[in-house]
C-alpha cells in the first residue's frame, strides 16, 4: 500500500471542518481589513530564500527542500511566505504607486524537520504583508488583526509579546555587546551556538537548546543598545497598541528566526491551557530592509504569519467542531421518484439550501439511518403517488411532523422554515 510521506497529513473529517471555519475567518478579516489576497509560485529560485530567510539560520542550513529541475535550475520548495511577496513586489513593479500595497496570503510551506506536535513537513500557512509604510500604527495594526483574529476563533488570554531589534547600526553595536559576554561561556553553548557566534550571534538567543540556560538568561538586554531615534519609535508601537486594547508584554529575547527582521518583532501566545503549555500561535515583525536587498528600491514593510495546523490543533481545547449538519435528505424509492429526487436537489441547491440523497441503492431503513447520521435537519420524502398530484412529503426529523405541500412551493418551504 502507498502511503502518505512522512511529516505530511490527510485533511478529513473533524479536521476539514475545523479548517474551514479558520479559512472563512481569515478571509472575513482580510477583507474587512481591506487586504488584498495574493499567491506566489510553490517553489522559486532558491536563491530567493537563501538570500532573505539568511544562509545560517536553522531553516536554510536544515531545513529547505532544494532540488534541480531537468533544466539544472536549483529551485526551493518555499519554507515561508514573506519572500515570495516580497520578490513579486518587486518583479511586478508595485512599488511605484499607491502606496502601502497590503497583502494576505494563505497556502502550503515545505520544511525537512522533525514532525511532531502541530508541526509538519508540509503545513499551511496564512500571513499578511503591508509593503510602503514605515508607521508604527502599522505595526500595531499588524499586531493587533492575528489577535482578534484568534479571539473571533474562540482563543482567550491571548498575550502578546514584543522586542525592537532596533536600526541595522543598532544591531551592530549589540551583537559586539553579545559576542563580548558569550565568549567566556563559548564552550559550554552547544555546537550549532558556537557557529552562530561567529556568523550571526543574534541567533543564539533563538536557541532551542541553550534557551534556558542561565547563560542566555543573563545576556545584555538589546533594549539596552538603541538610538534615541528606534526608542522613540517603540514607544510609540506600543501606546498604539494601548489604544487598540491589545495584551502585550517586553521581551527583549524575542527575536525571531528569520534574519530579515529588524524593528518591531513579537509573538502571540496562546493561554497554558491550549497546547499543554504556552504556545504561540502566530508571530511577524517588519523588514524594512530586504525589498532593497532583493533589488528594488527602499521600502518599509511589516508582516505576520500563523500556523494553521499548529492554530487547529489549539482549537481543539476550545471547542467541538462536528461536520456542519444537513438541511434536508431527499428519500426515495423507484427511478421516477430517483429522477426527482436528482432535479430537487439541484433546485435546492441553487437556492443555498444543503441536500443530499443516497446514491449507492440503499434500502428506504437505510436512508432514514444514512439521514440521521448527516443530522439532517428536514426529510423529504418523495413517493409517485404524491408527485402524480404534484406534492411532496416533508418531515421535521426533530419534531416528527410532516407536511404534505405543493412541489413548487418547497424552496419557499424551506427557507421560510430555515
Amino acid at each position: 500500500m502507498i502511503t502518505k510521506p512522512k511529516g505530511t497529513y490527510d485533511i478529513i473529517d473533524k479536521e476539514a471542518t475545523k479548517m474551514k471555519i479558520i479559512n472563512r475567518a481569515i478571509d472575513y478579516f482580510c477583507e474587512f481589513y481591506h487586504y488584498e489576497y495574493i499567491r506566489t509560485p510553490i517553489f522559486e529560485s532558491r536563491d530567493l530564500f537563501h538570500r532573505t530567510v539568511g544562509e545560517e539560520t536553522d531553516i536554510v542550513t536544515k531545513e529547505t527542500y532544494d532540488f534541480k529541475d531537468r533544466s539544472d535550475r536549483e529551485l526551493t520548495l518555499r519554507p515561508e511566505g514573506t519572500a515570495g511577496v516580497v520578490r513579486s513586489f518587486i518583479e511586478n513593479k508595485m512599488y511605484g504607486t499607491n502606496l502601502p500595497k497590503k497583502f494576505y496570503y494563505n497556502g502550503t510551506m515545505y520544511r525537512y524537520e522533525r514532525p511532531g506536535n502541530g508541526r509538519n513537513r508540509e503545513f499551511t500557512q496564512f500571513g499578511v504583508e503591508i509593503l510602503g509604510s514605515n508607521d508604527p500604527m502599522i505595526d500595531a495594526e499588524i499586531i493587533s488583526m492575528p489577535y482578534r483574529l484568534l479571539e473571533e476563533l474562540g482563543f482567550k488570554d491571548l498575550n502578546v509579546k514584543i522586542n525592537n531589534l532596533g536600526s541595522k547600526s543598532d544591531r551592530e553595536n549589540y551583537k559586539n555587546a553579545l559576542k563580548e559576554y558569550l565568549a567566556p561561556h563559548l564552550n559550554d553553548l552547544c555546537c550549532d551556538c558556537k557557529k552562530r557566534f561567529e556568523t550571526n550571534p543574534l541567533r543564539i538567543l533563538d536557541c532551542k537548546v541553550d534557551g534556558e540556560s542561565e547563560i542566555l538568561k543573563n545576556v545584555p538586554s538589546i533594549l539596552n543598545y538603541q538610538s534615541e531615534e528606534s526608542e522613540k519609535r517603540f514607544k510609540k508601537v506600543l501606546e498604539y497598541l494601548n489604544y487598540l486594547d491589545v495584551d502585550y508584554e517586553v521581551d527583549d529575547k524575542i527575536v525571531r528566526g528569520l534574519d530579515y527582521y529588524d524593528y518591531t518583532v513579537f509573538e502571540i501566545v496562546s493561554s497554558k491551557e491550549v497546547l499543554g503549555g504556552a504556545s504561540t500561535i502566530a508571530a511577524g515583525g517588519r523588514y524594512n530592509d530586504l525589498v532593497e536587498k532583493l533589488g528594488g528600491p527602499s521600502t518599509p514593510c511589516m508582516g505576520f504569519a500563523c500556523g494553521l495546523e499548529r492554530l487547529s490543533l489549539a482549537m481543539e481545547e476550545i471547542g467541538n467542531y462536528e461536520k456542519p449538519a444537513l438541511d434536508a435528505y431527499i428519500l426515495y424509492v423507484n427511478e421516477e421518484e430517483k429522477i426527482k429526487a436528482i432535479l430537487l436537489a439541484q433546485d435546492l441547491r441553487g437556492s443555498g439550501i444543503s441536500v443530499d440523497y443516497d446514491t449507492t441503492g440503499r434500502s428506504l431503513k437505510s436512508q432514514f439511518k444514512e439521514a440521521d447520521r448527516n443530522k439532517a435537519r428536514l426529510l423529504i420524502l418523495l413517493n409517485s403517488e404524491d408527485l402524480q398530484k404534484g406534492l411532496i412529503t416533508i418531515k421535521d426529523n426533530l419534531t416528527k411532523e410532516e407536511t404534505k405541500i405543493d412541489e413548487n412551493e418547497i424552496i419557499d418551504y424551506m427557507i421560510s422554515n430555515g
